[in-house]
């Protein structure tokens, strides 16, 4: 039997018919019954003339449908592709058409958006709209979710590829979004690895295994509950809070509201029994932490007693959010994954007893760091380099095979993803992370990492977040510049800020310039929004 997500999924489902898979408000469904709405949804696709490797478009928030027409691209050996639910005109047509999307499946909120743009787009086949409001039927010749299910038998289960393409595209962050593609096989295997052990379980060596060990943990107790914070659209969702748990035959619970609130991901959690959370670092933690508080102290307190793990990846999780967590759920583990849509790099574990950090991972055993001549940085030498994430690497960017020879390279036999992130290693073997390489301030001829920065300022009383960004400047030519916002009553002025931040390092990495906003720019999964933070400073200067 092959590694491959659908067919591992199937197998699960057969199974384990009766436990439930997903849940979504009041919402509920076994897995037999996902098995069978994706198949439906498969049988919709092939229908309407798509087939292996077709491009399906998913604009959705998270629910049920987000996973139901994920498995289902992946049942019918299609390619489903995450599309940013913030997306508007230009952006959607750029990534369906540089996708080559042949069919979109999107909520009926987002349809005035997928009206103007459909014409744009004629390798569009099919329109699925979900309904989540007032408004429907606004797209000419879209099909309604359900309506598209109840007309559609199951489709036939069919033997797939290991060398059937995933993609995920990027958040675009430091340029325009690019589907990162691997094979399925490779996906699949590695993501097994990591799930199993959850469970206390050694990953069988073959596919066919899978199914049986889940089974007899979770019906001896031992199965999960994961609770995706961040969104699905991106990988941190997905990945840690989706496809990774499904493989151990977990129950997927999402959330309704479409930003983060404190209070439901805590009551939801709660009510799920949920085992497993997935956040995106301190944004998420630091507003959780404050409900969680604010509730204990109302004298209505969250019993989070079946709450095992806590997951965070994709933004800096700093030492002194996570102890405090620790101080409030002292039975917690955390795990703060280092990784990008390009691979894994790295993590770091934590729990009461074992010191938390910030960004300092245990490096996997593929990965190494590399200078710019291609020297392995060693050790205890003080070097910085560009981190390698080896082993499981992306067959390249869709589309983009100059990237892909930039970013995907070979050195001394082996196949690394180099996806920009910069780092020393200590004596002891881990990374410490500096920051993204195209984020680096060159200010005075000194090289700064704003993520170094940014984590300094957020230990000024006061202040609830920060990014940092270079601004043009005549004499440095980039001036530090610290976007910041500061918590409710409280009065931090920008010298308080340039102070804390020089007590901490050296000051020449300190700010020249601090500019306060209510909201400190990010996407919806968390992660940094430097070009607007970079207008707002400018504005504001």
């Amino acid at each position: 039997m092959e590694f491959h997500f659908a067919t591992v999924w199937e197998t699960i489902a057969d199974a384990m018919p009766e436990r439930t898979a997903v849940v979504h408000a009041d919402r509920r469904y076994t897995w037999a019954e996902y098995d069978q709405r994706a198949a439906r949804l498969a049988a919709a696709y092939t229908a309407a003339g798509l087939g292996p490797d077709s491009k399906i478009g998913l604009y959705l928030y998270n629910g049920n449908e987000y996973l139901e027409a994920h498995f289902a691209g992946f049942k019918m050996r299609g390619v489903p592709i995450n599309v940013n639910y913030r997306y508007l005109d230009e952006e959607l047509v750029y990534l369906l058409d540089n996708a080559d999307a042949e069919a979109l499946v999107f909520h009926s909120s987002l349809a005035d958006r997928v009206a103007r743009i459909r014409e744009r787009l004629p390798k569009l086949r099919l329109l699925v709209e979900v309904i989540d409001g007032d408004t429907s039927g606004t797209v000419p010749g879209a099909v309604e979710y359900e309506a598209t299910l109840a007309a559609h038998d199951p489709m036939p289960r069919i033997a797939r590829e290991e060398t059937d393409i995933y993609m995920l595209y990027t958040g675009g962050t430091t340029g325009m979004p690019k589907g990162v593609m691997y094979q399925m096989g490779d996906l699949t295997r590695a993501f097994t690895l990591m799930g199993l052990p959850m469970l206390g379980i050694t990953p069988p060596a073959d596919a066919a295994g899978v199914a049986a060990v889940v089974k007899e943990t979770v019906e001896a107790g031992g199965g999960l509950v994961s609770m995706p914070c961040a969104p699905l659209m991106h990988g941190t969702g997905i990945w840690l809070g989706a496809m990774i748990p499904q493989l151990t035959g977990a129950t997927v619970v999402t959330l309704q509201s479409r930003s983060l609130d404190p209070d439901e991901v805590w009551s939801t959690a709660q009510a799920e029994t949920v085992t497993n959370m997935t956040i995106v670092g301190d944004s998420f933690a630091k507003p959780l932490l404050r409900a969680y508080d604010a509730a204990a102290a109302a004298g209505t307190p969250y019993d989070l007693s079946g709450l095992r793990m806590l997951i965070s990846s994709g933004v800096m999780w700093t030492a002194e959010v996570k102890e405090q967590i620790l101080d409030r759920l002292e039975h917690l583990v955390l795990l703060d994954a280092m990784g990008s849509s390009e691979g894994s790099m790295g993590s770091s574990i934590s729990m009461k007893g074992i010191p938390p950090s910030t960004a300092k991972f245990t490096q996997t055993p593929t990965t190494k760091v590399f200078t710019d001549d291609d020297r392995e940085v060693l050790p205890g030498s003080g070097e910085t380099g560009m981190v390698a994430a080896g082993g499981m690497v992306p067959v390249g960017y869709y589309k983009d095979p100059e990237k892909s020879a930039r970013t995907f390279r070979t050195i001394n036999g082996e196949r690394y993803s180099f996806p920009g992130d910069m780092a020393m290693v200590a004596e002891d073997g881990s990374l410490i992370l500096l920051g993204r390489g195209s984020q680096v301030i060159n200010s005075g001829g000194e090289k700064i990492f704003p993520e170094e920065v940014e984590e300094a300022a957020k230990r000024v009383p006061g202040i609830v977040d920060c990014l940092v960004v270079g601004i043009d400047d005549e004499k440095f030519g980039q001036a530090v510049t610290a976007v910041c916002s500061v918590a409710d009553g409280a009065a931090v002025d920008a010298t308080a800020v340039i102070a804390g931040v020089k007590e901490q390092l050296a000051s020449y990495k300190a700010p020249k310039h601090v500019v306060f906003v209510a909201s400190v720019p990010r996407a919806p999964n968390g992660k940094a929004d430097y070009k607007t933070a970079k207008q707002l400073a400018a504005d504001l200067l």
